[in-house]
């Protein structure tokens, strides 16, 4: 990218909320069940009937405004946002226009202060299916299953600098609506998705060039690609003497391009207007701070403590407060061995390996953090080695049994007895004359060859350190 431009990005930044129902409505807000089947007159939009708002997703949509340190506006006001579109039963969606639930909120990434401009309550629509057809270009069906499913829309300021400052602002809003338990934020199912508009400009100039919305983009991948294309495409325009036109892009997988969906001239005028069948939502003061109360530790607040409390690197502390359950087990194993940086190392290596592998998610685990802690303790005290406690871990992970009952079943208890290994040691010099008087010659290398033989004589259950001093004191008396 030329250096001559700078880029200004906004994301606008759709997480569907942690509700069992719709948002005016009892039907189920649940992913995956057959089409048309979680439906009613209300989130189908037929005549006479009335919506009744659900006061659980007020409550989630205040806990994330809160998190991110917006304003909380104790009366807001639902509207009409009015078009058409297939997916959308009513003619208009329920949404929040001129005064929403929350404004003037805040993120910090890598250092920088990134402001939210507002973050207001609305209902989601319907789903365009245009697969399974003989004639797919011309034939779509509907799923009115996600019409009426409760969203919040987080807009932020044109403060982004980046695609990758993007991604890092879109990451750390996932992380806090998981922390918060607001959303489940699953992108695969589309439960938290962007839009984003972009526009460049040249290095030194305050006006802001002319922006172009990106929208519907449902993964960090697909977001980082799109702003790349976007940017690169609209500098090479501005570079060959033309003008960037204001437009609607969606981004093409495929391609990993962005290709125009609408121009200005044909953007929507939505005439909103006060939803008349729903009066302005009005908070209690007490509402609220019942709210702020239970406010988890965030992740930013996580990190930092993890940093100051168990001397973490700051690699450590992102990988391990990725999500809230992750940190949680960290912390357990953590206490529980009263070794952090071991802990660490074995949550960010072993454990999620093991996730990964096996396509485990953390709440699911049949091991638990205590447990892994009993099990470096274990090590650290000498009872077993570090080669016999990956067996126990692997096994601790497939059945969820304690430490100490696998140890003792298995005969893994490590020898720390120099009288018990003494023999193992001699037979290892006897059996490898040559490394030993490589050794002796100077090949200090050669030593940890020697040490892995006795390790694989005692079938791991030598003390390594042991065996170590053991070789040395041998090696220098023959």
């Amino acid at each position: 990218m030329s250096e001559a431009y700078e880029t200004v990005i906004g994301l606008e930044c759709h997480a569907q909320l942690l509700t069992r129902t719709k948002l005016f409505c009892g039907c189920p807000a649940r992913f995956g069940d057959p089409p048309n089947t979680n439906v009613c007159p209300v989130c189908l939009g037929l005549p006479g009937a009335l919506p009744v708002l659900n006061r659980i997703a007020v409550r989630l949509a205040t806990r994330m405004a809160l998190a991110v340190g917006c304003q909380i506006h104790v009366e807001s006001v639902f509207a009409r946002k009015n078009y058409f579109y297939p997916d959308l039963p009513k003619g208009y969606q329920i949404s929040q226009y001129d005064r929403p639930l929350a404004t003037n909120g805040c993120i910090s990434i890598e250092s920088k202060r990134t402001r939210i401009e507002r973050i207001h309550i609305e209902e989601d629509a319907g789903k365009l299916l245009h697969e399974g057809f003989s004639d797919a270009e011309t034939k779509s069906a509907i799923d009115f299953n996600r019409s009426g499913v409760p969203l919040i829309e987080i807009v932020s300021e044109p403060g982004l600098s980046s695609p990758d400052e993007a991604v890092a602002y879109a990451r750390a809003l996932k992380e806090i609506l998981e922390y918060t338990e607001t959303s489940d934020a699953d992108m695969e199912k589309g439960n938290f998705r962007f839009d984003a508009n972009v526009s460049v400009r040249r290095e030194g100039t305050s006006a802001l060039g002319t922006k172009v919305e990106v929208k519907n983009l449902n993964s960090f991948r697909f977001l980082f690609r799109a702003l790349t294309y976007e940017v690169d495409r609209q500098i090479a325009v501005l570079e060959s003497g033309q003008s960037v036109h204001q437009e609607t892009r969606l981004y093409d997988a495929a391609s990993e391009r962005t290709v125009s969906m609408r121009s200005k001239e044909e953007a929507h005028d939505y005439r909103y207007f006060p939803d008349p069948d729903l009066p302005p939502l009005k908070l209690e003061r007490e509402f609220l701070d019942e709210i702020e109360r239970a406010l988890p530790e965030l992740p930013a607040s996580k990190r930092e403590r993890f940093a100051v409390e168990y001397g973490l690197p700051s690699y450590d502390t992102s990988l391990l407060t990725s999500t809230r359950e992750l940190a949680e087990f960290f912390e357990k194993t953590a206490r529980a061995s009263n070794n952090p940086k071991a802990a660490s190392n074995w949550v960010m290596t072993e454990l999620l390996r093991k996730t990964k592998e096996t396509g485990t998610d953390i709440s699911a685990l049949a091991i638990d953090g205590e447990a892994l802690g009993r099990l470096i303790r274990l090590v650290d005290e000498g009872k077993i080695s570090g080669q016999a406690a990956k067996e126990v871990f692997d096994e601790m992970f497939a059945s969820g049994s304690d430490p100490e009952v696998i140890v003792e079943r298995s005969g893994l208890t490590q020898i720390s007895d120099s009288r018990a290994l003494e023999p193992w040691v001699r037979r290892v010099l006897e059996q490898h004359k040559k490394q030993a008087d490589e050794y002796r010659e100077g090949r200090q290398k050669v030593l940890g060859f020697l040490v892995g033989q006795v390790m694989k004589l005692s079938q791991g259950k030598a003390n390594p350190k042991l065996a170590r001093e053991l070789l040395l004191k041998m090696l220098v008396e023959e």
